[in-house]
């Protein structure tokens, strides 16, 4: 096909929806799926994302009409995984409040494309037994020239905190954006461009696909709407050269030799795809008249367990926004959960933390271990007043990965960049206690 106008890509609206694309008229086949001869000379192929007989109402499937099936290639043969992890039955317990300094852009002599760049850092359960997530930063200076990465583990929900990816998939192009996402489901092959150095993060699920969390009383709109939901129309190259596939598999890398690109869908049908999401048109959600409330009103994204209310992953955002509430501490209260949060930070200064946690940095508070605003933070939110409606940071953006799961590190993100003495955000603390005065006067002049 011609050059490709990355600025000025186009995409199918919505979420969840059964789409229909082609990329040459009448590619699709009319009235059935496999019909004995296919339009152009194209093959039938259908990618499953759920078992076949999961409830219809869950069941994800799409029928792809391609120039050459997958399963045309060499034999697999097994690589190094570098920093990349998935079993974390031996992985490190730690339960103090942790934050890491952002991953090092390598430099030209250390070349590192995106598989190459995939650094884990914490996680719980096992792809094989399709239970549990693991949490993943990123970090590249080269395009994956000829090179395309298939993971059989789960989905990547791919969080870029600096520079844009250019990703061509099977369904067609995404560009994505730093204050975007993208979902790139288990089984889907892709390929990350890059332009200038790249960073960001990644939860790769292993269980269930994400779906938009259930609005309750809010109603029949608001967080995340369906309709800013953008899936790749379909397009297609014909190169017949040299590509290498890599395939994720039960934790371990593998690569396999093909003689043409792997881009080569001319048409698509169906409800498992791969798709886009700028966080800019979040419809925040808030009180307007007393009280923080919980983290939940923020979830853009959630990926199921079995046990319903209960995530394998929220991923949950801190978007600029008004607080209006009266007499009420604004910033993130202090908490202790039964989910495991790790938090990454996508630009600015986030309202709890006023120092330490950098763009491109992370920070993990376990289950049960208490968190919450720096002294700093909470010395400031105590003493705004009179409290009159503000807008917080317009250049401030911070994320979250909440689940279930309690998070096991790797070798690395125990010994490296880790910043040590982050605990002590929180010993200026003291107490205000002052049984003689029933009326709240912190920081009072004695």
């Amino acid at each position: 096909m011609a050059n490709i106008n990355w600025d000025n890509l186009q995409y199918l609206n919505g979420f969840g929806n059964h789409f229909a694309t082609e990329s040459l008229p009448n590619a699709l086949p009319k009235g059935q799926n496999t019909p004995q001869k296919c339009p152009y000379g194209l093959y039938a192929e259908q990618l499953s994302g759920t078992a076949f007989t999961a409830p219809r109402s869950k069941n994800q499937r799409t029928w792809l009409y391609r120039i050459m099936p997958t399963c045309k290639h060499l034999p697999f043969v097994e690589i190094t995984t570098g920093l990349l992890k998935s079993d974390f039955s031996n992985a490190i317990v730690n339960p103090n409040q942790l934050r890491w300094n952002p991953l090092p852009i390598p430099g030209p002599e250390q070349q590192s494309d995106f598989v190459d760049g995939l650094i884990t850092f914490c996680g719980s359960g096992s792809p094989d037994m399709k239970a549990g997530l693991a949490i993943h930063l990123y970090v590249c200076n080269r395009s994956m020239e000829n090179r395309v990465l298939c993971n059989s583990d789960g989905d990547f929900l791919i969080v870029p905190q600096q520079g844009a990816l250019r990703i061509k998939t099977e369904y067609g192009l995404l560009k994505v954006n730093p204050g975007e996402i993208c979902v790139i489901q288990r089984c889907i092959k892709f390929q990350v461009l890059i332009d200038e150095p790249s960073r960001g993060y990644i939860c790769e699920v292993y269980q269930s696909h994400f779906i938009l969390p259930d609005l309750g009383p809010i109603g029949a709109n608001g967080l995340a709407n369906p309709r800013d939901f953008e899936t790749p129309v379909a397009w297609y190259e014909d190169i017949v050269e040299e590509y290498t596939l890599v395939q994720k598999f039960m934790g371990k890398l593998f690569h396999a030799k093909m003689d043409r690109s792997p881009f080569d869908v001319v048409a698509w049908h169906g409800n498992y795809c791969p798709y886009k999401y700028d966080l800019e048109k979040f419809n925040t959600v808030n009180s307007v008249s007393y009280d923080h409330l919980d983290p939940c009103i923020f979830v853009v994204l959630t990926a199921p367990s079995g046990e319903p209310g209960v995530a394998v992953c929220d991923f949950v955002i801190f978007p600029p926004r008004f607080m209006v509430q009266e007499n009420t501490f604004r910033i993130p209260y202090y908490h202790r959960n039964v989910m495991s949060e790790y938090m990454g930070n996508i630009k600015g200064v986030y309202e709890a933390k006023l120092d330490g946690f950098l763009p491109g940095g992370g920070s993990l508070h376990s289950v049960g271990v208490g968190h919450g605003p720096d002294h700093d933070a909470f010395k400031k939110a105590s003493l705004e007043h009179p409290q009159v409606p503000v807008k917080s940071d317009p250049n401030a953006l911070a994320f979250m990965f909440e689940s279930t799961y309690m998070y096991r590190l790797t070798e690395f993100a125990q010994n490296h960049l880790i910043q040590d003495e982050y605990y002590k955000c929180w010993q200026p603390l003291q107490s205000h206690f002052d049984p003689t005065d029933e009326k709240p006067n912190l920081f009072k002049t004695k």
